[in-house]
């Protein structure tokens, strides 16, 4: 008997409702009716709940090999939700871009070095693209942290796409207007960003 027939013989045998046993497993009725549909899997601690509810083992509920199944692809999640943690945290890094001395200054016959706040030695255009850009970059980071933490996988995959395509516009732009040391600093995150990426998209 598969694991889904087992949960509503097993409800069935209690006499609950789907919304009845939800609420025993502190889980929604949505979940429930997914499980027992066998449109879904419960997590390993859902599972544990589904035992210890029904007072059975949790080889009675399902075998070894699906048992088996379930703790990777939830190993694979929680390596991705790393991985995607990650990257939301260096987008964040981008307010080095801002605060470090990285752009040069002329001061009578020296160049100084000069954060983002102090540079004026570039048009206004160029110094509105910076801004937007590691702005929009630390925005993105925030947004990112928050769905990898509300488990949003379909928004945090996009975001996470477009948040590539905004690092590759900066180091362009920042090579393009002759900002070395910036450029050296945000091709580094997104070398960085782009291994911990991968690296995701191969535990799935």
């Amino acid at each position: 008997m598969e694991f889904n027939e087992k949960l509503k013989e097993l409800r069935n045998s209690r006499g609950l409702t789907q919304e009845e046993l939800a609420s025993a497993l502190f889980v929604s009725r949505t979940a429930i009716s997914k499980w027992e549909s066998g449109r879904g899997n419960p997590s390993i601690d859902s599972l544990k709940e589904i035992s210890s509810f029904f007072s059975i083992t949790l080889d009675e509920l399902l075998s070894g090999e699906k048992l088996l199944l379930i703790a990777e692809k939830e190993n694979q999640i929680r390596l991705q939700n790393t991985y995607n943690l990650l990257i939301g945290m260096i987008d964040l890094c981008y307010f080095l871009l801002i605060v470090l001395p990285l752009y040069p200054k002329t001061i009578g016959l020296y160049i100084a070095s000069v954060n983002l706040f102090e540079y004026v030695e570039t048009s206004a255009f160029n110094q509105k693209i910076y801004w937007a850009l590691f702005l929009l970059i630390m925005l993105n980071g925030i947004t990112e942290i928050i769905l990898t933490k509300l488990k949003d996988k379909d928004m945090l995959n996009k975001i996470v796409g477009i948040n590539m395509i905004l690092s590759i516009l900066a180091v362009i732009f920042l090579a393009l207007t002759g900002e070395t040391y910036a450029t050296a600093l945000s091709f580094l995150f997104l070398l960085l960003k782009a291994s911990l990426y991968m690296k995701g998209r191969k535990s799935i």
